[in-house]
């Protein structure tokens, strides 16, 4: 689980994200060149953008001589469960089927392989799962 609660992250802090998940890491010149020019913004947007994924411990970052290199605190799939896991709490009230009726909706409007796939991960889960939870 994320240390930190409540992830509001806007479509640079997302692309940021996307592009160190990619690359595993990079400083702001490298992530302003490969994300920041194509979009036209500035080298003191993407150093800002970094810093404020850093601050909510998205990021972590090492000192390389005279710049920050950073690199993902966490990973798409852990970002995800949070992100799931926070609007699940804010809108279900502690019920979840109208986030499995939700889920299943989603799935199945993406394709027909998306509702196969998600019997597999089921059953994948209860599988892993131990026989016997009272132990």
């Amino acid at each position: 689980m994320l240390p930190v609660k409540r992830q509001n992250l806007g479509e640079l802090e997302m692309a940021v994200l996307e592009h160190l998940w990619t690359s595993a890491s990079g400083d702001a010149k490298g992530v302003h060149k490969s994300i920041g020019t194509q979009r036209g913004i500035s080298l003191n947007t993407i150093q800002s953008t970094l810093e404020r994924l850093f601050r909510k411990q998205l990021l972590k970052r090492e000192k390389i001589s005279h710049s920050y290199v950073y690199s993902p605190s966490v990973q798409r799939g852990e970002l995800m469960t949070q992100l799931i896991d926070d609007v699940v709490k804010t809108l279900s009230g502690g019920k979840t089927d109208y986030l499995l009726s939700a889920f299943i909706d989603y799935a199945a409007r993406e394709d027909e392989s998306s509702l196969d796939r998600l019997e597999q991960l089921i059953a994948q889960r209860r599988a892993d799962e131990p026989s016997d939870k009272n132990e």
